[in-house]
């Protein structure tokens, strides 16, 4: 089971790399064709901008979510690193599970918003899309950070009962 966990956590991470990048070349090719069309042929794309903008949000939550399954998020690190190998995957099983129920709730919170009606008629400026599929990515990449620190939890519990030296 726990191998089966962390593969599928690997597996995640790779999926999520891979839209980060193709989110990021996106951004790049949409940003360059404006320009090209707004100052050589004085035709701007008139939804270049909120697309952008939408898809660095998405490779944001995204990136975010990767840092989460490396576990590079920025910390203060000088208790753990003070501590013997054991009580510090002690430790970090306990704040894991910390930042697991913080990751949870804020999935539901962010499901819960995406639910309402007055969010779900909401319509973009200039390519009147629903926004909801846009706020959906919040509650989306924090529920794959959730599984993220889920696996995460694991790795240290088992560093811990194995007696990490």
């Amino acid at each position: 089971m726990y191998e089966t966990i962390q593969k599928a956590d690997k597996g995640l991470a790779v999926i999520e790399r891979g839209l980060v990048i193709t989110l990021t070349g996106a951004i790049a090719a949409i940003m360059m064709l404006q320009v090209v069309m707004r100052y050589f042929f004085s035709a701007p794309i008139f939804w270049a901008e909120e697309i952008s903008v939408q898809m660095l949000v998405f490779a944001t939550l995204f990136g975010l979510s990767l840092l989460v399954h490396h576990n590079q998020l920025v910390t203060i690190d000088f208790l753990p690193n003070a501590l013997r190998p054991r009580a510090r995957h002690a430790l970090a099983a306990a704040l894991g599970l910390v930042m697991l129920a913080l990751f949870v709730f804020m999935s539901w919170l962010g499901w819960e918003w995406i639910s309402r009606p007055e969010v779900r008629i909401e319509l973009g400026a200039t390519t009147q899309l629903p926004r909801w599929y846009n706020y959906a990515v919040l509650p989306l990449a924090v529920a794959i950070m959730s599984w993220h620190q889920f696996a995460a939890i694991l790795r240290d519990l088992r560093a811990f009962a194995g007696g990490a030296k």
